[in-house]
């Protein structure tokens, strides 16, 4: 049902750099102070975007982009690289729902939340 999420960002470059190296993914669209960054053009992307109206970049209260994994390793995975990458910790991988929801939570170099979650 997603296509992509937006996320505002300061440096547009820095951002791209980010995502395409934690998802091993290519920038699928780029016009500028957007670019939609994914596998495939036709699956599920995060756009990176320098705001429209020139003022700086905030995140929402309560905002959160989710990523799936495939299993609990890749979320492990997923945020030991974030954090390698410049991310911050916002709760490291483990079991939040027993046998229902592992996951973990970042927050990328500009703030925005991200979480990396497998169900079941």
């Amino acid at each position: 049902m997603i296509g992509y999420s937006t996320i505002g960002v300061k440096d547009i470059e820095k951002a791209k750099a980010f995502y395409t190296e934690l998802f091993d993914a290519t920038v699928q669209v780029d016009i500028g102070r957007l670019a939609m960054i994914g596998k495939t053009i036709d699956a599920p992307m995060i756009a990176v975007c320098e705001p429209h109206d020139g003022n700086a970049p905030s995140c929402g209260n309560g905002a959160m982009v989710a990523f799936t994994a495939s299993s609990k390793g890749e979320v492990d995975a997923y945020y030991h690289k974030a954090i390698s990458l410049g991310a911050t910790s916002e709760g490291e991988p483990g079991q939040r729902i027993e046998d229902v929801f592992y996951g973990a939570y970042a927050r990328d170099p500009d703030g925005n939340k991200m979480a990396f979650y497998i169900f079941g």
